[in-house]
């Protein structure tokens, strides 16, 4: 594990540590959280674009013949 040292603006601090207070958590556990959940965010678009990539016509349409020509239950209508 490693160890950062990070500045930030008081009322940032003081927000973290209520959030981390309410949750149970510590601030390094919300910290290392948050930073999780934004790399996801910014990784999202490359793993999308190299899944767009594999992707073959061919296969797809035979995926679709396999779904039966059924009316959509009543809940799932447009």
């Amino acid at each position: 594990m490693s160890t950062l040292s990070l500045r930030l603006p008081d009322y940032l601090h003081k927000k973290i540590k209520e959030i981390a207070r309410e949750e149970n958590i510590s601030i390094n556990q919300f910290i290392a959280s948050a930073v999780s959940e934004k790399m996801a965010a910014f990784t999202t678009l490359e793993y999308l674009e190299s899944r767009a990539k594999r992707a073959n016509d061919k296969k797809f349409e035979e995926v679709l013949k396999k779904i039966p020509n059924a009316r959509p239950e009543k809940h799932d209508e447009i």
